[in-house]
């Protein structure tokens, strides 16, 4: 937050293969958050089985808008299991006007995966 308490939220994530991936849009706070200091945590559960998690620390090594509508395509369509366009389809498309996604890359430093019934591992 301003008065530098963690800020959460919730995100749609994606790896791609060195990354994991998130939008924002410009000038959010989440945004200035993560260009004022690039560290960040995520925490991703099994909805399923809640006590089954990976949480990822890392630092964010890239910001761009380059990609970044075609990525909140792609993970919208992901998260819900049809081909979406995310400005009409997820939100109003008006917001295409007055928004700009940014593409977060994230470098994971340290991560820790729990199973229920694998037990936990790092």
């Amino acid at each position: 937050m301003p008065d530098g308490r963690p800020q959460t939220s919730v995100v749609w994530c994606d790896f791609d293969g060195t990354h994991v991936c998130v939008n924002t849009m410009r000038g959010f706070q989440k945004e200035r958050k993560m260009r004022r200091d690039p560290r960040v945590a995520l925490l991703c559960y099994d909805p399923r089985d809640p006590s089954r998690y990976l949480e990822i620390r890392g630092s964010v090594v890239g910001m761009t808008e380059e990609g970044a509508v075609e990525h909140l395509d792609a993970i919208a369509s992901a998260y819900l299991g049809r081909a979406v366009r995310y400005f009409g389809d997820v939100i109003d498309a008006g917001f295409a006007q007055s928004e700009t996604p940014i593409l977060c890359r994230i470098l994971p430093t340290h991560v820790v995966a729990r199973d229920s019934t694998a037990g936990a591992s790092s």
